[in-house]
């Protein structure tokens, strides 16, 4: 795949803050319509691979979005072209779910603007997939931490980015809105127009789930890249053993490897 092919296309990539390097020389090319799950131990360089990746950290080496440098991409541009879920975003005091999921928008509303029909529209029904309509008015500071989750991922999804950058998506989910939010994100990308289908890179700490919907998987240790290939190249025992020093057991399952632990004693 060459740089101009790919979504997503790094070369090079290092993020040093002081002597601590949180990124070395990492190379990734992510086709258009591809999932890629970012896996490692816990400060392997996952969420900073993805801010990135986002054009919102300074890095050395260079990010290509559509074949354009994402430094070269203007602000607005860059909205409409990525949609990053963090796994803390900073809310304003005293918006509803409404008004948060509506600034997805903001990238399409002309300056001193308002917004149309159609971003309303396209506010409504990402909720309504998100099981979130009964929460429209609710402040998001009465909401639990999954249902907060679930906001922040309306805001993405109603931006209507080819790329979709999601950060541990699932960890405050229950495991029945997990699948939901998994399978729509799924599902966005899958049944997408050809021209311009959702590329999703995601960072996930459940291995089986993250088995279960990457078509390819890159492993961080001491942010570098050890490991990229298929589920199946990648979730083995052997490197999730050497990285995550854990003791598992992976067998095949429905839709992918699952990685089971397995007491040491």
């Amino acid at each position: 795949m060459s740089i101009d092919e790919a979504m997503v296309s790094a070369r090079g990539v290092g993020v040093r803050i002081g002597a601590a390097a949180l990124l070395s020389d990492v190379d990734i090319d992510v086709a258009p319509g591809e999932w890629l799950t970012v896996i490692g131990p816990n400060g392997a360089g996952k969420s900073t691979l993805l801010r990135v990746l986002a054009g919102l950290l300074p890095a050395a080496g260079e990010v290509r979005i559509g074949g354009t440098p994402v430094t070269a991409l203007r602000r607005r541009d860059r909205a409409r072209q990525i949609a990053l879920v963090a796994q803390d975003p900073v809310v304003p005091a005293g918006m509803s779910v409404f008004d948060y999921a509506l600034l997805g928008r903001t990238p399409y509303i002309p300056p001193l603007g308002v917004e149309s029909a159609a971003d309303l529209a396209a506010v409504r029904d990402v909720l309504a997939r998100l099981d979130l309509t009964a929460l429209t008015d609710r402040e998001l500071s009465t909401l639990s931490g999954g249902e907060r989750q679930r906001v922040f991922l309306a805001r993405a999804l109603a931006q209507g980015a080819r790329l979709l950058l999601l950060d541990e998506p699932t960890s405050a989910l229950d495991i029945g809105h997990q699948q939901d939010v998994l399978e729509l994100v799924d599902e966005l990308r899958t049944s997408g127009p050809a021209d311009e289908p959702l590329t999703v890179v995601a960072t996930m700490h459940d291995l089986s789930v993250a088995g279960e919907y990457a078509d390819r998987i890159l492993l961080l240790a001491d942010g570098r890249r050890v490991a990229l290939g298929t589920p199946d190249e990648v979730l083995t025992e052997e490197l999730l053993a050497t990285h995550y020093r854990a003791r598992v057991r992976v067998v095949a399952g429905d839709h992918g490897p699952l990685v089971v632990p397995v007491r040491r004693r």
